[in-house]
Order: structure tokens, then C-alpha cells, then sequence
């Protein structure tokens, strides 16, 4: 730990406090979200850094819309949207939870990739942005 971390109160620093963090983050991005139609121009959303600079989708893009979609259960626009962030999301969900539930019982936890794990997932997400932007 550093030493910031040494001085942080001790809720903190509880193994439970970043997935609750995040949580609460996600809930009230998702609260914004469900009110606020990322198909239509003029709201206060997030732009795709990569998107404005190169005027290419990166792998994440569509993904706003698609959880608005999912949230007012459009599956198939949501799948438009994102195909691969889609079929990703219920890992990504998975490992979230897995790190709630080890914070909650006291317990650290980091999820581990190995060099194949990492070369797979960053190969997918290439590929899907070459295809997609090809398309």
C-alpha cells in the first residue's frame, strides 16, 4: 500500500469499498442513461475519444447505446449497436461480481490473465474493430 492509502479512514480500505464504488457509480450512470436517449443528439454523454480523433468505432463504441437499448429492452437494436461488447458483457458482469463478493467476505481480489488470455482478448478486440469499421 502506499503511504495515501495508510491515511485513508479504514471504510476505505476495506476490500468491499472499490465494487461498492463502482456500483454506485454504475447505478447512477445507469439511472442518467435510462432517461436520456444516446440515439438522439443534444444530451450530456460521454463522445468516444478515439472516435473524434481518428473518426473510426473503437471495439467500445455503441456501448452506451446498447445499455440504454438493454435497459428498455430493444435486443436487437442492442445488438446492433455492439455485437461484441454484447456477447462480452455477461463476463465483464461476471468478474464484477466475483470482486463484489470477495470484498464482501474481506477478501482482496484480482482477477489473473495470463500472456495467452491477454494476446486472446486484446486479438478479439482488434479484429473487431477492424471488422466493424471495414463493414
Amino acid at each position: 500500500m502506499s503511504f495515501a492509502a495508510d491515511r485513508a479512514p479504514a471504510f476505505l480500505r476495506h476490500p468491499a469499498a472499490a465494487p461498492v464504488g463502482v456500483f454506485v457509480a454504475g447505478a447512477a450512470g445507469a439511472l442518467y442513461l435510462y432517461g436520456t436517449n444516446p440515439h438522439e443528439p443534444g444530451h450530456w454523454l460521454p463522445r468516444c475519444p478515439f472516435r473524434l480523433v481518428t473518426g473510426l468505432l473503437c471495439p467500445a463504441c455503441g456501448g452506451t447505446r446498447m445499455v440504454y437499448d438493454l435497459m428498455h429492452g430493444q435486443f436487437t437494436t442492442a445488438w446492433h449497436d455492439n455485437a461484441a461488447l454484447l456477447l462480452a458483457a455477461p463476463f465483464a458482469l461476471a468478474l464484477l461480481g466475483r470482486w463484489a463478493y470477495e470484498g464482501v467476505r474481506g477478501r482482496r481480489w484480482r482477477p489473473s490473465f495470463g500472456v495467452r488470455g491477454q494476446a486472446v482478448i486484446l486479438g478479439l478486440a482488434a479484429a473487431w474493430t477492424v471488422l466493424r469499421n471495414v463493414i
